[in-house]
Formats: structure tokens, sequence, C-alpha cells
């Protein structure tokens, strides 16, 4: 018996008379097999010597310190990327454009330089590597090293109806997490007492924070003087006072007003009372006020 005719498509063979549907499938398979992966979608970026999450440099002022980013490109075609820095400690890069071969890893070296006149404490950054449409991001941690200092003051406060104004400001070198207490003095006494509490911010060195205290019920009628008192690990605490004045609105416009009517009358009063003219006239040059006032 002779076997049947056989066609060979790409090294598979098919039955000449097998189903077209079957043919068809067999083709697709070989095809999608035989397709390269799409380049330049499943490089990687990391930290070079890799196993760290991130970048970790440590130095004092006036240091330059080197390290390293591994590219690696398992495809089957040379990767081209690119390389910036972003962030307060950005590095530097010998070039900003490199080719990977295929199938390879590149160690891409770079440096950071701590100014000579850096600040204790730590500092951000990162390595943003792109290629093919999208974009690898390495962390970069740098702590300049030094003795620390841990300052903070309180500064503008202000009193605003029923919220309490005030700016918090970090002189020194490392990040504050502060704490604060308020306390509010009538004339007859207390009025407000909050006790200290961790606020729910962080306050980088030399920075600035503009923050509200709500007052929902302050007094309709006094004299306040509102102190704020502001501490943070490591800093001495600091106090700052304003002081507000609670009139009525009613009771305003009525002192005002009786003010004025009694100006008024005062004014009126003296004009009647105090007028250089008598009865019959101005008393004219020789005449006595009797005089003046006698009729013939």
């Amino acid at each position: 018996m002779v076997d049947p005719p056989r066609s060979a498509v790409r090294g598979l063979t098919v039955p000449a008379r097998a189903p077209l549907a079957a043919a068809a499938g067999a083709l697709l398979s070989v095809l999608w097999a035989a397709a390269p992966a799409v380049a330049g979608q499943d490089w990687t970026a990391e930290p070079a010597a890799g196993g760290r999450p991130y970048v970790y440099l440590e130095g004092p002022p006036g240091t330059v310190m080197e390290d390293g980013v591994s590219v690696t490109n398992p495809g089957a075609e040379p990767l081209t990327v690119r390389l910036r820095a972003a962030g307060t400690a950005g590095p530097v890069f010998a070039e900003d454009r490199v080719t990977v071969p295929a199938r390879t890893r590149a160690d891409v070296p770079f440096a950071v330089t701590i100014p000579a006149s850096a600040a204790p404490g730590d500092r951000s950054a990162r390595v943003v590597v792109s290629a093919g449409g999208r974009e690898a991001v390495v962390r970069v941690h740098v702590r300049v090293t030094g003795p620390e200092l841990a300052a903070l003051t309180v500064e503008d406060v202000r009193v605003d109806g029923r919220v309490i104004r005030y700016t918090l400001v970090n002189r020194g070198n490392t990040v504050l997490v502060p704490r604060l207490a308020v306390r509010a003095d009538g004339l007859a006494g207390e009025l407000l007492r909050r006790p200290a509490r961790t606020l729910p911010v962080e306050l980088g060195p030399g920075r600035s924070l503009e923050l509200t205290e709500p007052w929902p019920d302050p007094p309709a009628l006094d004299s306040v003087d509102v102190t704020l008192r502001v501490t943070a690990p490591g800093a001495a605490s600091v106090e700052a006072t304003a002081s507000a004045r609670y009139v009525p609105w009613a009771a305003a416009t009525g002192t005002a007003l009786a003010l004025g009517a009694a100006a008024a009358g005062l004014a009126l009063w003296r004009g009647r009372g105090h007028s250089s003219d008598g009865p019959d006239g101005p008393v004219g040059p020789g005449r006595t006020p009797a005089q003046a006032g006698a009729r013939p």
C-alpha cells in the first residue's frame, strides 16, 4: 500500500486529506512559536551588584561617592536606554545614553557629590531608566553624616475668629515630627486647654509650614491671649502668644451709637449755653453787660 502524499510546511508535515482547519491551526502554531518576542519590552533595571532594594550612600560633606545601576537585556536585539536623575541628591552619569547588547547585563556607573556646605541629614534621589516606551526607577538614598541639630520654632500666631493660624519652621538639619499644645486665657481665667499631641506632618530641614487650629466656641465678649507650645523629638520646646478681642457686633454697634449721641448732645449744649451774644445783641465797645441788658 502506498502511503498518501504529505505536504511540508516549514518542517511540519500535514496529511493531504486532513481538514483545512487543522492545517491552518498547525501553521499558526508554528508561526507563533517561531516569532521573536517584542524587542525592548522585558528589560529590567536595578541597583548594581543585585539583591538591594535601593542604592544607599553615606558620607560627610565634600565627599564624592560612586555606585551604579544594572540594566539587563534578555532580548535578541541590542537595547538602547536613557538615564536621568531626579531628586535633591541627583546622581551624575558619564553618559546618559547606553546600548546594552542582546542577552547581556550592563552596569552603568554614576557618582553622587555631597556639597561641602551640605548640612547633615537625609537626601533622596531617583535614577530613571527609559527604553521601549516604558520607564524603570531605581531609588537612591544619601545620608550626609555629621552632628545633627533638631530645632523648631512657631511663628506668626494670630487668631482669626474661630481659627488659630500659625507657622512652624524647621531651623535644624533633621526631619521633625512636631507636637502642639494650645492654651487660651481670658479676663476671667482659662478658656481653652489642649494637651500636646503629635501633628500629622513631617517637616524637613529648612522648611516652613502654615497650619491652622480650629476653635469652634470662642468667647462672645472677652480679651484673650492664645499660647501655642511646640516641640519635637530632640528639640527644645518653644512658645508663641497672640492676643485677640472678642466683641459682639450688636454691642459694638450700640456702644458706637450711644457715644455718637452723647457727642452730639454735648455739642448742642455748648452751642446754646456759651454763645457770646446776649439777649439784645452783642456787647458793644464801652458798654458793660449790665448796660447792654438795660432798657431805656
